[in-house]
């Protein structure tokens, strides 16, 4: 069926990183208002749709390189599945659902003018930024930092530091992690790679990756403060170490190191995530 097709060129499954979003509803201890769940969850919809919006500018613009990648051939532009007039007019139904999303919610210009930003960043990552070495993955960095920031604007409240940190260091290790991966299997589609040599990506990896940590543990004492978590988050920081080294033991195998690929394909590192976030879930509610 078309809709599948265009349901696959939309990237449904990676609105998975768009769960940052709930991050500051859940951890303000915000979601007891239903006015506040109900903006998290159409500002998710619409965070993603503009995600969505980026997936398929870039689809359309890389469309003659993915057709000569292994995988990317796939892609519903790339095989002619979907042709770049209905991928021109689900980007225009896309935007004019998020813009009138965005009127409709009334939650101010600052989160209208994260969302432009966060297209506005990516049309440029897509055009040359991706092309410039550190630069690209500070690109996607932003990425995700906006998400969070996004997540804090709708429903006005502030974030802890520690958390934005732990986001930026998470970030970066996922970033370089792709890259690494990317320049492991030998792609030929992202010239930015040739800027690139698996010893520097290894070590600012992982040397990323134990800032996470440590950020995120510094976060739990922190959060230890407030009444209602009372030293319990420390527990989950076993569980994400564990998560960390699932991780790294896939991307260290032959991937491109896409995260949410990664997540999905692995059931036991899905199974840890799912443990990690009913645990925070529980921690917070009950």
């Amino acid at each position: 069926m078309k809709i599948l097709s265009y349901l696959k060129l939309m990237r449904i499954k990676h609105y998975f990183k768009n769960l940052l979003i709930f991050l500051p509803l859940i951890f303000s201890m915000s979601f007891y208002s239903l006015e506040n769940d109900i903006k998290t969850l159409i500002g998710f919809i619409l965070f993603s749709l503009v995600c969505s919006m980026v997936y398929i500018i870039n689809d359309i613009n890389d469309i003659e390189k993915d057709k000569k990648h292994p995988r990317k051939c796939k892609r519903p532009l790339a095989s002619g599945e979907v042709t770049k007039k209905e991928a021109y007019i689900l980007l225009a139904i896309l935007a004019i659902i998020v813009i009138c999303g965005s009127i409709l919610m009334n939650t101010g210009i600052y989160s209208s003018i994260i969302l432009v930003v966060y297209l506005i960043l990516n049309i440029l990552y897509s055009k040359f930024l991706k092309n410039i070495p550190i630069i690209d993955v500070i690109c996607l960095v932003i990425g995700f930092v906006l998400r969070v920031v996004y997540g804090a604007s709708i429903i006005d409240v502030e974030v802890s530091n520690w958390l934005y940190l732990t986001i930026i260091s998470f970030s970066f290790y996922l970033a370089l992690g792709k890259r690494r991966n990317e320049l492991q299997a030998g792609a030929d589609t992202r010239a930015v790679l040739k800027y690139y040599n698996k010893d520097f990506l290894d070590k600012n990896m992982y040397m990323f990756l134990t800032l996470m940590i440590v950020f995120y543990s510094m976060w739990c004492v922190d959060a230890s403060n407030i009444v209602k978590f009372d030293n319990k988050l420390i527990f989950t920081v076993p569980i994400l170490m564990i998560i960390c080294m699932k991780y790294s033991m896939n991307i260290e195998r032959q991937s491109e190191g896409d995260p949410v690929e990664i997540l999905f394909s692995d059931k036991v590192l899905l199974a840890l995530v799912l443990m990690f976030i009913l645990c925070i879930g529980a921690i917070v509610i009950l």
